[in-house]
This record gives structure tokens, sequence and C-alpha cells, in this order.
């Protein structure tokens, strides 16, 4: 019995040694072998997916150059189907409900919606959509903002837009009115006629100089006024050299 598990025990370490002999060769034929780099994501998303995914990929690029173009001319997005897809012929804060506590809005909107790379919930009409840029020439874009009768801004409380693009917008409007782009009302006055040049003594023509004679003084209180002796008699001594010439 002890012969027979000697034996069985000489041919299992046998078949260890020659499968460990074969693995490490195996291993050292790997390593010669060059190295193969796998193929990219995109390369096996493709064939996977066959066309769609360069479709994918084409509307990814042209998104992205679509917006590197409105940020140039962001004039251009009022003007795009897009826009009107989203907005149609309404502003771009028509139907805008402010997000705040209670049933009575504050009296200020929010300072700012976006702060470093985080965005608040329920942004203002204008940081909602990245495409709408305030400019002085977007001319179309202010118009949205500014009163048709009065001419005047409307006020961030109505249109919900955060204080810090209500502060560009300002700036851009009086910009683009600077410029011409956008007209702003002058007050009228009435002229009546009258001459107001001289109404006022401040104002008024100057008095015609009295008649002299040539040995009157211009001032009547300047013929009144008796010099002192002594600063006389210092201003001779100071141009003594002169006064004997």
């Amino acid at each position: 019995m002890a012969a027979y598990v000697l034996n069985i025990s000489r041919i299992f370490s046998r078949e260890l040694i020659s499968a460990s002999f074969q693995f490490h060769r195996y291993r050292s034929c790997l390593q010669r072998l060059p190295a193969v780099k796998p193929p990219p994501l995109s390369a096996l998303f493709t064939h996977q997916f066959g066309s769609s995914a360069a479709c994918w990929q084409e509307a990814e690029v042209q998104a992205a150059q679509t917006a590197d173009r409105y940020k140039q001319r962001p004039w251009d997005y009022l003007d795009s189907e897009e826009y009107v897809e989203r907005y149609a012929s309404s502003a771009v804060w028509a139907g805008y409900r402010r997000n705040h506590k209670g049933g009575i809005p504050p009296q200020k909107t929010r300072k700012t919606c976006i702060r470093g790379d985080k965005i608040c919930g329920n942004p203002c009409p204008i940081c909602r959509d990245p495409n709408i840029i305030v400019h002085h020439q977007n001319v179309k874009l202010l118009q949205q903002f500014i009163s048709p009768h009065t001419g005047m801004v409307y006020d961030p409380t109505l249109t919900g837009v955060c204080m810090k693009q209500q502060k560009k917008l300002n700036e851009a409007i009086n910009k683009a009115r600077d410029d011409g782009l956008l007209p702003f009302q002058i007050p009228h006055v009435d002229f009546s006629g009258e001459d107001y040049s001289n109404t006022h003594d401040a104002v008024g023509l100057t008095s015609p100089p009295p008649l002299l004679s040539p040995s009157e003084p211009w001032y009547k209180w300047y013929g009144e006024i008796s010099p002192d002796d002594k600063k006389v008699d210092q201003v001779k001594k100071i141009y003594k050299a002169y006064l004997k010439h």
C-alpha cells in the first residue's frame, strides 16, 4: 500500500513539473511577440453600431462649430431655426417663472445664476440658454427688454433676469443707443419765442461807460483814496535810483 501511494506521488510530481515547464515556455513566447495596441473605443463603437456612430460624431462636431459661431456672432442665434423652435415669436423671458419661497416674489432677483462651474436650479432666461449672449450689436435681443411704449428697460422683477445679466443688459443698451443702433426719446420742449438771455441781471448786458473827463478817474472811489506817507517813502527809497532820472 505504501509503495502504491509512493508511485502515485511520483507520477503527480512529474506531471506538475512538465506542466510548469510548458507554462514558462508559453510565457516566454508571448514576451517575444510584438506589442499590439488595442483599437480605440470610437472604432469599436463604429464597428458595433455602424454608420449611426459616425452620424452622432458629425452632429457633435457641428454643434460645437455652431456654438463657436454664436459666440463670435451672437445675433445669428435669433435668426436660426433652433431659436424659432424653442421660443417661436415670443421673448426669451416670456412664460418664465422665478423660483422663490412663498407666494410673494422678492424685490430683487438673485445676484448670479452661475458661480464657477455650478449652475443654480431654475436659472434666469439668459443664463439657462448658453447661446444667448448679451452684446450691444445684438439688437433683437435688447429690444425684448425695452418697453416699446415708454422706451424704458424692463425691471428684472418682471423678466426674472439675475442682477449680473441685468447689469450687462443696461450697459449694452446704453452703448447701443450711443452707437445709434437703438432709438431713444428726447424730451420735447416748446419754444415760446422769448429771449431768455437778458432776463436776469447776472447774464444781462454790460452798462455803457459814463462820459468822463481826461483828469477824472474811471472809478469814483479811486479818487477818494489818500496814500499812506510811510508807504510812499518806502517806495521812493526802493526806486531812488530811477526817480533821479
